[in-house]
């Protein structure tokens, strides 16, 4: 390693002895980093790069995947809460399946800054670590039912720390792969993640009950040794790249970008719709059908969302991103016309179906709307194919953050739509005529004959 005088230039050779130049740095770093990374070289990716950039995906989605469940832990617990002798009302029961994913998308711009800022593996281990917090504090809490509200709120605020792991875990591994295999790599990546709530609400509901009484505490202190593997799983597999180097500068660069306002717009209609639907099912079951359990059905919607993600990459990686997101849409707005018809009939079974259409298809948008990000950078940033690769990574950490609040504003729907109307109708059309507007955008901006990317496989 040669290093020059001011701001240091940082020339590594690996062990076959190829040489590569890592932009500027200050000073050597500590740590596991590796300096010398181009997936794009297919020697090299066969020779090694597929094995390390595996090597670190399997940690990042393990670590992802206990965010996304504690982020979601209170979609489940609220549901037993009156039992428990909490006196909250049904509106703050929502406030309170709401709040985590408002401070969780909040938290994921920073999120996706900290990976350059501090390395992807340490980043992974402290984030890991953070979840420590809020459940500590709902094992401690749910053990007193007179929590006042709003410190029970900030508690179940908390929880949004697991939901700025998937902004930095998505943007750390979006540059371990190489273009071909991307859509495939961060659609497996965020459907680990996705798990995480269909996990929490199957396993939450049994453990709580388990022996004598309800107890719900045991659904913050079931996490706890997780999180400690995670952390250490992270620390001791995983690595740093030189090269994940997307900076404040690269991100207002991208912020410019009219596309990255356009994906972002979409992904509220695709995760925003799965992490909201994800959260509110529950409740929904319960206030809509209360002779329903919703312990044996909630969970089977985030469960198909998140199988269904991996698939809309791999699809997309095939036939370009944007055809399957059209189709996606199209698919929600009948799962959504389809759950009106059953509310009004009064079939839970239909009801049930309809949901469960609307998860696959929002799952599958999810994985293609992503895979449409570095395509989209790529062949708008022509001959620079690293500027484009930086700014599509910051476009992932905006768009999930924007898409996340989704999870916010789907539950605060039905809330309001249920408080002023006595229905869930109301909000279930509103969601529909957003998802004919997310429709005709992706087809205006990508396929529409005429358009600036129309010939291309977006």
């Amino acid at each position: 390693m040669t290093l020059e005088a001011g701001p240091k230039t940082v020339t590594t050779t690996d062990a076959q002895g190829t040489v590569g130049t890592v932009g500027t740095v200050e000073a050597p770093r500590r740590g596991r980093w590796i300096d010398v990374w181009d997936p794009e070289d297919a020697t090299f990716w066969a020779g090694k790069g597929r094995a390390i950039a595996r090597r670190n995906l399997w940690p990042s989605i393990f670590a992802e995947f206990l965010g996304f469940s504690v982020w979601q832990l209170w979609s489940i617990v609220v549901v037993s809460m009156p039992k428990a002798g909490f006196s909250y009302d049904t509106n703050q029961l929502f406030w309170l399946v709401a709040l985590p994913s408002l401070v969780g998308a909040t938290l994921r711009l920073p999120y996706t800054f900290a990976v350059p800022r501090f390395g992807g593996r340490n980043w992974t281990v402290f984030s890991a670590l953070l979840l420590l917090i809020p459940t500590v504090g709902l094992a401690y809490f749910m053990t007193r039912p007179d929590t006042p509200f709003w410190l029970m709120a900030l508690v179940a605020a908390t929880a949004g720390v697991g939901g700025g792991n998937f902004a930095s875990s998505m943007t750390n591994i979006s540059f371990f792969y190489p273009e071909k295999e991307k859509g495939f790599a961060l659609g497996i990546n965020a459907a680990g993640g996705n798990l995480g709530v269909a996990v929490v609400q199957l396993v939450v509901p049994i453990v709580i009950v388990a022996g004598a009484g309800l107890s719900l505490n045991r659904a913050g202190l079931m996490w706890l040794p997780l999180v400690v593997l995670a952390a250490f799983w992270a620390w001791k597999v995983m690595a740093n790249l030189s090269v994940a180097n997307s900076s404040f500068r690269t991100s207002i660069a991208a912020a410019k970008r009219p596309h990255t306002w356009v994906i972002s717009f979409l992904y509220i209609g695709t995760f925003g719709s799965f992490i909201g639907f994800g959260a509110a099912f529950p409740l929904l079951i319960k206030t809509t059908f209360p002779d329903v359990t919703p312990a044996h059905f909630a969970f089977l919607g985030a469960l198909v969302g998140s199988v269904a993600r991996p698939f809309g990459g791999k699809l997309s990686d095939r036939v370009g991103g944007a055809w399957i997101t059209v189709c996606s849409f199209v698919v929600m707005g009948l799962g959504i016309l389809a759950a009106i018809v059953s509310l009004k009939s009064g079939s839970f079974a239909a009801f049930l179906i309809s949901f469960l259409v609307l998860f696959v298809a929002s799952g599958a948008a999810n994985g293609s709307t992503y895979r449409m990000i570095p395509a989209v950078f790529r062949l708008t940033t022509p001959g620079d194919l690293g500027r484009a690769r930086r700014e599509a990574a910051a476009c992932i950490g905006i768009a999930s953050a924007v898409g996340a609040y989704g999870g916010f504003l789907v539950p605060r729907g039905f809330a309001m739509s249920t408080s002023h109307f006595g229905s869930l109708i109301p909000a279930l059309y509103v969601f529909c005529g957003f998802y004919v507007l997310c429709l005709a955008v992706t087809y205006f901006c990508y396929l529409r004959k005429g358009g600036p990317l129309s010939q291309e496989r977006v």
